[in-house]
């Protein structure tokens, strides 16, 4: 079981408060830690740590983050082979507030990320090829994912592409991926309406019109809904006290995709996908909230 992640490595700068400040409000936070991101990062990690044999494409500045953001990824056991250095460019970054439900406000700066390129992914054709499935966001140049997703269509590997963090113009080559697995504001970005004017449902339907294989919608709390075909599944979510929500959607979608190249339908799929961002929204930080397979079917036992 081979996966490649393309995408964002970033270093998180975490803060606890009571809550978002206001404009001109001044709150009191915690110290900062300092915590290995980044969506195409938290999701190679995922990746692994499900069982994946996991490779990560991406780029990270020639600085102390970079080092130790590569170092992070070793240690995990991701094949970092095509994770390079760029000279002169800092790391990507995050500055994360979360408040006292676990909630997060996330400030990104894309640094290295913004240098992996189209033909950095033409020159990781044999990695592309050699995977069963390559999962991608949007937190690198959306000429690099349009290529990624030409490429896996190309040689014939699934894309499964978390359509995060919104952006607009439209990434279009979003709806060529095999499945498209947005959360609602990424959904409603893409279909260019407000949030909160249409059911998951309707929005997931919606979507799949636009051209995808299929459609797998993360609502946090209202679980996830799959669309596929003619039909549109709810599949519920598991009750949690939430610590910190940064990366349960990147959870979610690395135990998406692990499902989907073992062989299981989508709302099976779904199902254990919505235990691994479970999982993760209980921990504090980005990486190190990435459950394992054992703890995910743990947890799953344990809610029947």
């Amino acid at each position: 079981m081979r996966i490649l992640v393309v995408g964002s490595v970033n270093m998180d700068l975490v803060v606890r408060v009571d809550h978002v400040p206001a404009p001109g409000e001044n709150v009191r936070g915690s110290d900062v830690d300092t915590i290995p991101g980044g969506k195409g990062a938290n999701q190679a990690v995922a990746c692994a740590r499900l069982g994946a044999e996991t490779a990560f494409l991406g780029r990270v500045g020639d600085d102390t983050f970079g080092r130790r953001l590569a170092q992070g990824l070793d240690d995990e056991g991701v094949d970092t082979h095509a994770l390079a250095a760029v000279a002169g460019c800092p790391s990507g970054t995050a500055m994360i507030l979360i408040d006292a439900a676990g909630e997060n406000s996330i400030v990104v700066t894309a640094g290295a990320n913004g240098r992996l390129a189209p033909d950095d992914v033409g020159d990781a054709a044999a990695l592309i090829a050699s995977a069963d499935a390559v999962v991608l966001q949007l937190e690198v140049p959306a000429e690099t994912v349009a290529e990624t997703i030409r490429q896996a269509r190309r040689l014939g590997t699934p894309a499964v592409v978390d359509a995060g963090p919104p952006r607009q113009p439209v990434d279009e080559a979003v709806f060529d991926a095999d499945v498209l697995t947005p959360n609602e504001a990424e959904a409603a970005s893409l279909l260019g309406i407000p949030p909160g004017s249409r059911s998951i449902e309707a929005m997931a339907r919606d979507l799949l019109a636009r051209g995808p294989g299929a459609v797998v919608l993360k609502a946090g709390a209202d679980g996830a809904v799959v669309a596929e075909g003619n039909r549109v599944e709810h599949v519920p979510a598991f009750p949690i006290e939430p610590v910190d929500t940064t990366a349960a959607g990147d959870a979610f979608t690395a135990a998406l995709a692990v499902g989907i190249v073992q062989g299981m339908d989508l709302p099976a799929a779904a199902r254990r996908a919505n235990a691994a961002g479970a999982l993760a929204a209980t921990r504090l930080g980005a990486q190190p909230s990435m459950p394992t397979m054992d703890e995910v079917e743990a947890f799953l036992a344990r809610h029947g």
